[in-house]
C-alpha cells in the first residue's frame, strides 16, 4: 500500500479532499460530502506517520516532530498538485490533502462574472477574493494571475503559504515565494517586496494588521494587490479589515481601504444539478457611492444595497446570482435557500420572477 494509491483514488473519483487517519478508513470529499474509501485497507498509525515523513523535507519533519503543525504543497507527475495539512491527533499523525486544480482555467470555465475579468485588468489598487475554506478562492485567484500573465508585460510577485498553483512565465515575469522556504513569514516578505520592482503582488492571505497595512500601502503606492480573506460577504469583509485596527487607527484604515479598494469577489460553492459544484458569486466594484459607504461607519451597512443596485457596473449580490443559477436550472431551490443571505427575501424574489413552484 503506497501513499500515491490514495491520491490516485482521490483523482479518479473526482474528489476535492482526502482525509487520512490512523486506526480507521480513509475518506474522500466528493461534491461537498465525505465518503468512506472501501477500496483500500484501513490505515495504521505507522502508515500515516510514514506517509507524512515521505512528503516532508527533513527540516519540516524535525519541526513537526517538535510539535509544530505542517502545511505544505505536494506534486506528483501525472496526478497533480495537492495542499497538505499534517497534524497530531490522539497520539498519531493525521493528514488532510486538498486537490488543487490547474491554474489555467478560464473565467468562463469557472462561471465567474465579467466583473472578475475587469478587476484582473486593473493596474493598481486592491482586489480581494473571499469565502470560507474550500469555496474556490485559490482557483479564482489563480485564474486572475493567469489572465494577467497572459495579457500584460509586468512583474508578478506572489507570497504564499504554501505555493499551491505554479505559474510559468508568459508575457509576465512571475516570482513565487513560499513562506518558510523562500521567506521567513508574510511580514518579512512584504517589507522587502517593494524593492523587487513588482507591478502585481499576490498575498496568499491577509491574516493580521501588519499584512493588511502592507497590502494597503502597496495598493496606494501604485501596485496592484490581490489577496484573500475568510469572510462570507462584502460587508463582512470591510468590517473585518477595519476591526483589525485599534479604534484610534480605524478612521485612517477606512480612508486607506476606500481609496485603494477596486473590488471584492465573494464565493460560496453549491452542489450543481447533474453533479459537481458551482460557485455563487457576490461582486463589489468600487464606485463613488461605495467609497462614501466605506468611509462613513454609519453607512457601511448599506453596502449590500449598493451592490444590488450596481448591475451597470457588473455588481451582484449572492441572492441575485443564486436567482440566476436557479432560473437556469443549475441549482435546486433547497440548495439556493441554504446558501442565500436572506432566504425569506430570496423566496419573495423567486415568486416575483414566477419561479416558485
Amino acid at each position: 500500500m503506497h501513499f500515491h494509491d490514495y491520491l490516485r483514488l482521490l483523482v479518479d473519483k473526482g474528489g476535492s479532499d482526502l482525509h487520512l487517519k490512523a486506526a480507521g478508513p480513509a475518506f474522500i470529499r466528493i461534491d461537498g460530502e465525505l465518503s468512506e474509501i472501501h477500496d483500500l485497507a484501513p490505515l495504521t498509525p505507522d502508515d500515516t506517520r510514514r506517509f507524512a515523513r515521505e512528503i516532508m523535507s527533513p527540516e519540516l519533519w524535525a519541526r513537526f516532530e517538535s510539535g509544530e503543525e505542517a502545511d505544505l504543497a505536494y506534486s506528483i507527475a501525472g496526478l497533480g498538485r495537492f495542499r497538505v495539512a499534517v497534524f497530531h491527533q490522539r497520539g498519531s499523525v493525521g493528514l488532510v490533502l486538498r486537490r488543487v486544480l490547474s491554474g489555467n482555467q478560464s473565467f468562463d470555465e469557472l462561471n465567474l462574472p465579467p466583473a472578475v475579468r475587469k478587476l484582473s485588468e486593473e493596474h493598481r489598487g486592491l482586489v480581494l477574493v473571499t469565502g470560507p475554506t474550500g469555496s474556490g478562492k485559490t482557483t479564482t485567484t489563480a485564474a486572475m494571475i493567469s489572465h494577467i500573465n497572459a495579457t500584460r508585460r509586468c512583474h508578478i510577485v506572489t507570497i504564499e503559504d504554501p505555493i499551491e498553483i505554479l505559474h510559468a512565465d508568459n508575457l509576465a515575469v512571475v516570482d513565487q515565494r513560499e513562506v518558510g522556504v523562500d521567506t521567513l513569514d508574510f511580514k518579512t516578505a512584504l517589507r522587502s517586496v517593494a524593492r523587487q520592482d513588482p507591478d502585481v503582488i499576490f498575498i496568499g492571505e491577509m491574516r493580521d494588521t501588519e499584512t493588511v497595512s502592507a497590502a494597503l500601502q502597496a495598493a496606494e503606492t501604485g501596485h496592484m494587490v490581490i489577496s484573500t480573506l475568510h469572510t462570507t460577504n462584502a460587508t463582512e469583509t470591510v468590517n473585518r479589515i477595519i476591526d483589525l485596527f485599534p479604534p484610534h487607527q480605524q478612521h485612517q484604515a477606512r480612508m486607506s481601504l476606500a481609496n485603494s479598494l477596486k473590488g471584492i469577489v465573494c464565493q460560496r460553492l453549491l452542489p450543481q444539478v447533474g453533479g459537481g459544484r458551482i460557485a455563487a458569486i457576490e461582486c463589489l466594484v468600487m464606485t463613488t457611492r461605495l467609497h462614501e459607504f466605506l468611509v462613513d461607519p454609519d453607512k457601511t451597512s448599506q453596502i449590500e444595497d449598493a451592490i444590488a443596485d450596481g448591475a451597470y457596473y457588473g455588481m451582484q449580490t449572492f441572492d441575485q446570482h443564486l436567482l440566476t443559477l436557479y432560473r437556469e436550472g443549475r441549482i435546486t431551490m433547497a440548495d439556493a435557500l441554504a446558501a442565500a443571505t436572506s432566504p425569506h427575501d430570496f423566496r419573495i424574489a423567486t415568486r416575483a420572477a414566477g419561479l416558485d413552484t
